[in-house]
Formats: structure tokens, sequence, C-alpha cells
């Protein structure tokens, strides 16, 4: 009985065998690619076009960003805290607008006298808050800044009963920050000049810059509108009209420019921070941070020259 076991073992060795040799030969032909025919072949892709390769900013920070898409397509020092200066007239406007009707009248206080801005804003002129927002914006008017915050401060301290007693204005410019999750941003006055020598008004980073002037872009487009142009009439109520000039001296290189805002201190340097749209809605924020006072209109043009070109595929 046993004998028979091991022969019938023995018959089916060569069998078993050759099944398995059959199923080797099998798996190994499966890992071999059959050559696609030439028509079917097509090229290794190409690395995709990068605009910014070569691209270098005086300016100690920058980031450009897609709005459409939030791709990041260039930063430096993105991250790094610094000195806004007026760039914090933004999230100021902002939050005036939440409490004051543009169509509303404000008086010049005393203290204005339309020092530094030309004969704009002087004691006791009443000027609409709407020309009072453009003015403050176009030109960069600390004057106003403060007329604005002042107007502001009661209704805002209505709104919020737990802002601050000092100054319920700046209280909201950073509630405001905080909202937008803006974590390197600090507002210490409401026109972000220098405090001191060493002490800036306002810190933040290109990125938190980038994420505030996105959101003011699609949120209140109509309030920053004026900051597109080159200038603006504006006319206190009873009052002759006034042209004033557009601090963004690279204004009108930037084609489809949506809003913009410029900042120089001694601490600050020279900063910019505009949204500009490339064609079919397509809006792009780009910031320069610490550059010099004419050096960030060269580092903007360099920023949009190559985001046109990113967008567009252009090489």
């Amino acid at each position: 009985m046993q004998m028979t076991e091991l022969s019938k073992r023995r018959k089916l060795a060569p069998i078993i065998l050759g099944v398995v040799f059959l199923i080797g030969v099998i798996t190994a032909l499966s890992t071999i690619q059959t050559p696609l025919p030439p028509e079917a072949q097509t090229a290794a892709p190409q690395p995709a076009f990068d605009a910014f390769a070569g691209v270098s900013i005086e300016g100690k920070a920058g980031i450009v960003i897609d709005m459409a898409t939030g791709k990041v397509l260039y930063e430096k020092n993105a991250d790094v805290q610094l000195p806004l200066a007026s760039i914090t007239k933004v999230p100021l406007v902002l939050a005036v607008s939440e409490v004051l009707s543009l169509n509303d009248v404000l008086t010049i206080p005393y203290y204005a006298g339309g020092t530094g801005d030309s004969g704009f804003l002087t004691k006791g002129e009443k000027w609409r808050v709407a020309d009072v927002i453009d003015f403050t914006l176009i030109a960069s008017s600390n004057n106003g800044a403060e007329i604005l915050a002042e107007a502001a401060d009661p209704k805002l301290r209505l709104q919020y009963p737990e802002a601050s007693l000092e100054s319920a204005t700046l209280w909201r410019m950073n509630s405001l920050a905080k909202e937008l999750n803006l974590q390197s941003t600090s507002f210490l006055n409401v026109s972000g000049l220098d405090l001191s020598e060493s002490q800036a008004g306002a810190f933040g980073s290109a990125r938190d810059v980038a994420t505030l002037m996105a959101y003011a872009a699609s949120s209140q487009p109509s309030l920053f509108a004026a900051t597109a142009r080159d200038h603006v009439l504006l006319t206190a109520v009873q009052g002759s009209a006034q042209s004033a000039e557009n601090t963004n001296d690279a204004q009108g290189a930037i084609t489809g420019l949506i809003m913009g805002k410029t900042g120089t201190t001694d601490l600050a340097g020279g900063n910019l921070a505009i949204v500009f749209d490339v064609g079919l809605a397509r809006p792009i924020v780009a910031v320069v941070l610490g550059s010099t006072e004419d050096g960030r209109f060269s580092d903007m043009q360099r920023l949009v020259s190559a985001a046109q070109k990113t967008i567009t595929g252009e090489n």
C-alpha cells in the first residue's frame, strides 16, 4: 500500500513541476512591457516654464499669490515680521466702514489743519466720508487716518462693547487681523507711522498682507477703487475741487490694477501691496516689504511681469 502511494507521487511530480514552470513563464512574460506603436508614443513631459526663476527683488520680503487657486507663485521671506507703515490704512478703512456711511459728512477737527496734506482736510471744513477715505488711501494721509478713526470710534464702541477704552477703532483693526488669522500682524496706531526711532507703528508679514489685501479686494472693492487711479478729484462740501495724486508711482505701469497701497517710513523702508487682474477675472495679489522708496516700484514691476507670464504661459 505504501509502495503504491509512493508510485503515484512519483508519477505526479513531473506534472506538478511542469505546472510550476508554466506559471513562472506566465509571470515573467507579464512583466515585459510591449512597446507602443510609434503613433502612440509621446515625448517625456517637459518641466513647466518658471517665469520667476530669474527674478530678484530689493525688498527684504515679498510674495505673489494666484487668488483664483490660492497657489503661491513666488515668495521671499514671506513669514518674516516687518514694519508695515501705511499699509495699515487698509484695515483702518475696513474697520471704519463698518459704522460710517460713505455719504456721512465729517467736520474736520481743530488739530488737522491741513499740515502735510497740501491744504486738504483743513480745520472746520466739511467732507464726505467717501472723500476722506479716498484721500487717506491715495495720498497716504496720516491726518485722514486720525480723522476717520476718531469719527468711527464711538460707533465702533457701541458695536463692540468689549473694545479697548483707549481706541475702539484700533481695537477693531487688531480684532479683524485675528479674524483673518494674520498671525504676524499687530497694529499699534491707526496710520502705521513710526512711534519712535526704534518702534514701528504696525507689524506684519508679506503673507499676512497678501491675505489682508485679497480680503479687502474681495469684500469691499468699491472702498479701494480710487487706489487704482493716478489721481482723484476731491471736493469739500461747498468747496472747490482739488486733485490728490496717487503715491503709487507704479500705478500706471500695472495693467488691470484693482487696488494698491504704498507705505514708507524710516523703519519700514519702502512697502507696496497690490491686487491686479491678469485677464478673464484672474486676480493676483503681490506684496513687497522692506525695499527702498523707489525700489519697491521696480520690485513690483518685476513680480507683476513674471506673474503675467506665468498665468498666460508666455516665455
